[in-house]
């Protein structure tokens, strides 16, 4: 399933009264092509997966409407947070103060102070164009800052393990020049020594000497002539060994520095995690011990706000709890498997003494660890480092 954004722009206009739905799409028709509205309650899903909106513009006249239309837009259609798309908010002025909070916390993306209308009758086009160009500078199969600082590592051990095979190559060549000197100076002696033996007589059975100064003459020549120059050029060739390894690694030293240097950058790079839990006492406990550990915390209190998260955010992994509202996270993490850019993004399932068999399920369905609660930090703080690191 392609999940790009489109490259038409579509604006779906949302709303249970059909006045305010011609309304609002008369004041954007100048600026836009294409403009759908979706009026039917029954209709929900079905307007949504047949327009696949870039904008979707919730034109209700309360926030209450707005948000019950899009939690169950979310519980209806399982394919909305495979397309990307932006939510903007229409909303009364008694209202901005609630749908600030809720677009802060990434359940919806932006508001306007619509109802009653004002003399800025631009700002809703303005902000549709803001909406489109966030999701035109969207690029999911870009690899992420952590994935980066992954490979930055690697490079550096590969760089260490360069180094040392180096000097090691060195100290091998080294020791095979040494093996060599000794080679010829120990054939020398046996040759002199098995020269002497048939010069003396040892022999007799063997071999018959008439001329011993020929023979050692001849032994002599054979070393000089037939050993000593093979020994020679086998202690070049160690040589030349030798001077290769001193220039590969003098070669190598500005990457191997680069490497170093790239790693060093890549340390500063904090690794993202998501945490979706309803409860707000276990969000701040496992903030202040993430926090501690040096990672970026993003938190959802359902599946329903980490999935809003999820179309515009990239964490490295996911710390999931298994019983929420709205959306549990065993319905979350089946809906997060299929999209695309988030299907091999990590996910730690965090679970009560009491749901073994929930764990089981999340297990096959694609989840790579669970801690259950009350959790030891310690284990926590392991399983999201493996995790990561498994990975990279």
């Amino acid at each position: 399933m392609d999940t790009r954004a489109s490259t038409t722009p579509t604006i779906l206009i949302a709303t249970d009264n059909v006045t305010d739905a011609a309304l609002v799409k008369n004041l954007l028709a100048p600026e836009f092509e294409h403009i759908f509205l979706s009026t039917d309650p029954d209709k929900v899903p079905e307007d949504y997966v047949h327009h696949r909106p870039s904008v979707l513009v919730l034109a209700f006249n309360t926030l209450k409407k707005a948000e019950h239309y899009y939690l169950e837009l979310c519980r209806l259609c399982e394919v909305v947070h495979q397309y990307p798309h932006r939510t903007v908010v229409l909303c009364n002025m008694d209202e901005v103060k609630q749908v600030y909070e809720l677009c802060k916390k990434d359940y919806f993306d932006d508001y306007i102070l619509f109802w009653p209308m004002t003399h800025d009758s631009t700002r809703l086009a303005m902000t549709i164009h803001h909406a489109l160009r966030e999701l035109a500078a969207l690029k999911y199969d870009e690899p992420s800052a952590a994935e980066f600082a992954a490979q930055a590592h690697y490079m550096a051990e590969l760089g260490k393990t360069l180094d040392q095979q180096i000097v090691q190559g060195g100290h091998r060549i080294e020791v095979a020049s040494r093996a060599v000197g000794q080679a010829e100076q120990n054939i020398g002696t046996a040759l002199d020594g098995f020269s002497k033996r048939i010069i003396s007589g040892a022999l007799p059975d063997l071999i018959e000497v008439k001329n011993p100064d020929g023979l050692e003459k001849e032994i002599s020549h054979f070393k000089c002539e037939e050993v000593q120059p093979n020994f020679i050029a086998a202690t070049e060739s160690t040589q030349h060994l030798k001077q290769w390894a001193q220039e590969l690694r003098q070669e190598c030293d500005p990457f191997m520095e680069s490497a170093r240097v790239l790693n060093a950058m890549a340390k500063r790079i904090r690794p993202t995690v998501l945490v979706v839990d309803d409860n707000e006492a276990q969000r701040i406990i496992i903030g202040k011990l993430l926090t501690a550990e040096n990672y970026n915390l993003l938190f959802a209190r359902d599946g329903i706000e980490a999935l809003n998260v999820l179309r515009k955010k990239r964490p490295d992994l996911i710390l999931m709890d298994i019983m929420m509202p709205n959306m549990n996270g065993m319905e979350t993490m089946r809906r997060l498997k299929v999209i695309p850019y988030l299907s091999n993004t990590p996910v730690i399932m965090i679970t009560g003494k009491s749901e073994g068999k929930v764990v089981v399920e999340c297990m096959k369905a694609g989840a790579v660890d669970f801690v259950v609660k009350p959790f030891v930090h310690a284990t926590l703080i392991d399983k999201i480092a493996r995790a990561l690191n498994a990975t990279c």
